[in-house]
């Protein structure tokens, strides 16, 4: 039987005070708790347990759309987009601060009337920036807009393939 002054509970409320040369003596080391038991078979020659087989699921005839070629072909073909159309308005705005910062000689010239090569390029802007927006979405119907709707499409087919299942 237990008496009160050897309960768990009353040895840690009164233990002394922590000694470094003298530390408290630890339990004996289990090689595995009482309940459970060990890893390893008792008997060799018992069968190992297999464990049960994954489900197997039938795998889709196209490719995950993230992993589609069409994908990479659009992604391609909008950056192509993007670059020709930017370098188109931004070197021409570029061309003309670099002229007006190095040529001033040219820029001041008069081109015929009074009025000054620089003013004139400073108005050509306008229409070189039209002209990117225009080339923009010519090349978007001419190359962008083609892959993306064989996308949609086959995307659409694809939902319709699974929601048959």
């Amino acid at each position: 039987m237990q008496d009160a002054f050897s309960s768990p509970e009353h040895q840690r409320r009164h233990r002394p005070p922590y000694d470094p040369l003298h530390p408290p003596p630890h339990p004996s080391p289990r090689p595995f708790p009482h309940h459970t038991s060990p890893s390893h078979l008792t008997y060799p020659w018992q069968p190992q347990p297999q464990p049960p087989e994954p489900e197997r699921r039938r795998q889709p005839r196209h490719h995950a759309l993230g992993r589609h070629s069409d994908i990479r072909v659009l992604r391609g073909a909008y950056r192509r987009q993007r670059r020709v159309a930017t370098l188109t308005a931004l070197g021409y705005f570029t061309l003309f601060l670099i002229l007006s910062a190095f040529a001033p000689g040219l820029m001041a010239s008069e081109v015929s009337g009074g009025l000054p090569t620089g003013l004139l390029l400073g108005l050509l802007q306008v229409p070189v920036t039209c002209l990117a927006i225009g080339l923009y979405e010519y090349t978007a119907r001419r190359s962008v807009d083609p892959i993306a709707d064989r996308i949609r499409r086959q995307t659409q087919l694809d939902a319709k393939r699974e929601a048959a299942r």
